[in-house]
């Protein structure tokens, strides 16, 4: 690869951060900041979060960024600025603001677009930002706050960590930048697996986080950032600058609530006569009777479980396990690529039992892919039917999947029969998958962030692990709009309910439940308030509830999903916010340069090791992952790699995992699984790298046209390839060709055409070119199977994450 010349004086080596890392005056990410304003008042949060983003080519540009948020929050409104000039964003169907998005872009109009990927993930891209610009995006949300024990936590992620990608890679262009190809079990992995940047890079993010505080007449005893260090100016908390974007912000408060129901009656802008109530009980001061349980313990030893939150892991399984008593069984499941069992079926949770299975957790190391699926079948299985025990799953992990939709459909409705306690463990966990399955067997989710914070979270866990408090729970009294109340759950120690629903008349409400086989029932008061909040709120606890039932097979759903997403104001997967600019900024036919923004590598990751290590990162460790570069393009200063806009190191660490179980078929993207490099291994079979051959020749199909840079950055992935199989001559030869591409002469479709036919032979596909651009059914716009929208509930409609 060349390297351009420096200029000492413009280019300087940034000290102890790694080799290759520079520099410049004009940065070389297109992600200049993060600012996150939140107003806390009582239980819920009014968030700001604006992003800053700079063009530093000599090009225009598109750059997207994959980023998390909180999962209950409710994004309510979108705003573009930039030259002076501010768009407000209009939430539409998906499909639809997709295409007003990309037409704009195709017209030399500048554009911003934001879409949901997951609960907790967004991907927002910002189109034609001319040379040295600077356009900033702005996200408004409401978020309500967990409050437990006499403490509400504010939790902002800040981070996705890269996530498992199960299955095998499938045909067509991808559905979006990312660095993992999409499988048959998770057909929008591109879209949530934003490249990683190697250790070192500097500053690439200016982070600016504050809380303000505002307890709403409650004393507040007690504040504790538990990640971050902050400073404290009045009722404001700051982040200290310098802080990176590789941890989820935690913020505990200490207060004394009580239990409520606000009735706000806002009826403007809604698509009805009604009002929305936002009830808190606190918990009552009963005991719990505990029936005998059958209880499976899920313990998560895959690759991303590695270090420290591996020993947390094992702890908080041995505690559950502590949890039990002679009149209960139970079963305990280590998994990774494959499942370990510490007995056959389900024992009696004798002393001896008991002993042997902390023995057996004390010997659970890290390891091998997050392949969840298969436990939660073993555990449904070894639980079986209706039966006089209380059936309880407990899965311990960090949630770093990609399948959720897919565990959702063919796990979701027998977890829903039982009661399900997630423990997730990480500095950037996967809160919004942990609450989802937590939510669907009216069992808890419990987050431990550090070890610190362990002996806390286990104490908690071990009163909620038994029996709740009160279950069967129930609203009357208050006319309330069928099928609008969020999930009731149970009442479990320490934690109220929670809940929000539609109403249409009413000054109050009785919660009426079972306590330890005895009716109990309470009657709470209602006060008006004038919160817009509230009504936002439900709205996404709502849509949640939609959309799992979506994802678990009622499709036919997705017309109401849409519908109220649209009447109230709040964004969803089947939605997305898109601002367009009037006026034309640049040269019609779309921006000149697409980049991806890499994101930080999650605190408390283990990190790649070695030139050959790409460690648990798996296929999301690069320097950064754009798609082709432009013939026209420039770097932004000399002193860059042309690769560049990325950091760390040059691209010669493999961006792939390592090889598959015995009797597996290799990841896509191990990223939250794991490999554990490539170091001292060599001699695998082709067949192991075979999906990587499948996604680079699905990239290199996917360009518009020939193009050398490309070209002679693939040749550097497939000499890390050849070298991963311990020698492979087709490889290596196509490797040396495309790495002489950068010489005067060569000719660009030539070589193209070449490592199409070599790739497409080697990865079995039987065709040279799959997928070209605008060949029929390729999922490209304008085209048969583009996924179009239709006839609402058309069940031919593609897929909504490719829709345009």
């Amino acid at each position: 690869m060349n390297i351009t010349s420096l200029e000492p004086a413009r280019c300087l080596p940034v000290p102890d951060a790694g080799f290759g890392a520079l520099r410049t005056e004009r940065g070389n990410l297109p992600l200049e900041s993060v600012d996150v304003a939140a107003g806390i008042s009582g239980l819920v949060a009014g968030v700001e979060v604006t992003q800053g983003f700079r063009n530093p080519f000599d090009v225009t540009l598109e750059a997207t960024y994959v980023f998390p948020l909180p999962d209950r929050a409710a994004v309510t409104g979108f705003r573009m600025e930039a030259d002076d000039r501010v768009v407000e964003g209009m939430l539409k169907e998906r499909g639809e603001a997709r295409a007003d998005y990309d037409r704009a872009l195709r017209e030399g109009r500048r554009a911003a677009i934001a879409e949901e990927d997951r609960p907790d993930v967004f991907t927002i891209r910002v189109g034609n930002i001319l040379p040295g610009e600077r356009v900033s995006v702005k996200l408004s949300m409401s978020q309500p706050l967990p409050y437990e024990d006499g403490a509400a936590t504010f939790r902002f992620p800040l981070v996705v960590a890269p996530r498992y990608i199960p299955g095998s890679p499938i045909d067509g262009p991808p559905a979006g930048d990312g660095a993992a190809p999409d499988t048959d079990a998770v057909p929008d992995a591109s879209r949530i697996s934003p490249p990683v940047l190697l250790p070192g890079f500097p500053d690439p993010v200016r982070l600016s986080l504050t809380a303000t505080l505002d307890a709403a007449g409650l004393e507040l005893r007690e504040l504790a950032s538990s990640l971050h260090v902050v400073e404290e100016e009045g009722h404001t908390m700051r982040v200290r600058p310098g802080e990176r974007l590789d941890r989820d912000f935690i913020l505990r408060m200490s207060f004394d609530a009580s239990t409520s129901l606000q009735l706000d009656e806002r009826r403007d802008g809604g698509p009805d006569d009604r009002g929305t109530f936002a009830l808190t009980v606190l918990p009552p001061p009963l005991q719990a009777t505990r029936a005998p349980r059958d209880l499976v313990l899920l313990l998560d030893r895959s690759g991303s479980m590695s270090g420290w939150k591996m020993v947390c892991a094992r702890r908080a399984a041995a505690r559950i396990v502590d949890t039990l008593t002679p009149r209960d069984r139970f079963a305990v499941l280590a998994f990774d690529s494959v499942v370990e069992e510490a007995f056959e079926g389900l024992v009696e949770a004798s002393d001896r039992n008991r002993y042997r299975a902390v023995e057996h957790l004390a010997r659970v190391d890290a390891r091998g892919g997050t392949e969840l699926l298969e436990p939660l079948r073993q555990a449904i299985a070894l639980l079986g039917g209706r039966s006089e025990r209380e059936r309880v799953v407990v899965l311990v992990t960090d949630g770093q999947v990609g399948n959720e939709d897919q565990i959702l459909e063919q796990a979701g409705g027998a977890l829903s029969a039982m009661r399900v306690h997630t423990v997730g463990i990480d500095r950037a966990v996967n809160a919004g998958f942990l609450g989802r399955l937590a939510g669907l067997g009216a069992g808890r989710c419990e987050l431990v962030e550090s070890e610190d914070r362990l002996d806390a979270a286990m104490e908690h866990i071990h009163r909620r692990i038994g029996a709740p408090l009160v279950t069967d729970l129930q609203l009357k009294d208050l006319e309330i709009e069928p099928d609008t109340v969020t999930h009731l759950g149970s009442i479990f120690p320490g934690v109220p309910l929670r809940a929000y629903g539609r109403y249409r008349e009413g000054t109050s409400v009785t919660v009426r439940g079972m306590a330890a086989g005895t009716p109990w029932e309470e009657r709470v008061a209602g006060v008006r308030v004038d919160n817009p909040a509230i009504r936002a709120v439900w709205a996404r606890a709502h849509l949640r509830e939609l959309e799992d039932r979506y994802a678990m097979g009622e499709h036919d759903l997705e017309q109401r999903i849409v519908r109220t997403s649209l009447d109230y104001g709040v964004l969803c997967r089947f939605t997305a916010y898109v601002a367009v600019d009037t006026r034309q900024v640049a040269g019609e036919g779309g921006p000149e340069h697409r980049v991806i923004q890499p994101v930080e590598p999650p605190s408390g990751w283990e990190q790649p090791q070695g030139a050959f290590g790409a460690g648990h990162f798996g296929a999301n460790v690069m320097l950064a992952a754009s798609s082709a570069p432009s013939p026209r393009m420039r770097m932004p200063e000399a002193g860059l790699l042309d690769q560049g806009f990325g950091g760390g190191q040059p691209q010669s660490a493999p961006a792939y995992g390592g090889p598959p179980m015995p009797g597996q078929a290799m990841p896509a993207m191990p990223g939250g699984g794991g490999s554990r490099g490539y170091a001292g291994r060599a001699g695998h079979r082709l067949e192991s790298v075979r999906p990587q051959l499948v996604a680079e020749l699905d990239r290199l199909n996917a360009l518009p046209a020939p193009d050398l840079l490309y070209l002679a950055d693939l040749g550097t992935r497939l000499t890390a390839l050849a070298a991963y199989l311990g020698g492979n001559a087709e490889l290596e030869a196509l490797a040396r060709e495309l790495e002489s591409a950068e010489r005067p002469g060569v000719d660009a479709r030539a070589l193209h055409d070449r490592a199409v036919e070599v790739l497409a032979t080697l990865a079995g596909t039987g065709s040279p070119a799959p997928g070209r651009p605008g060949t029929p059914g390729d999922g490209r716009p304008g085209t048969p199977g583009d996924g179009r929208p239709g006839t609402p509930g058309d069940r031919r409609r593609g897929p909504f994450w490719k829709r345009t």
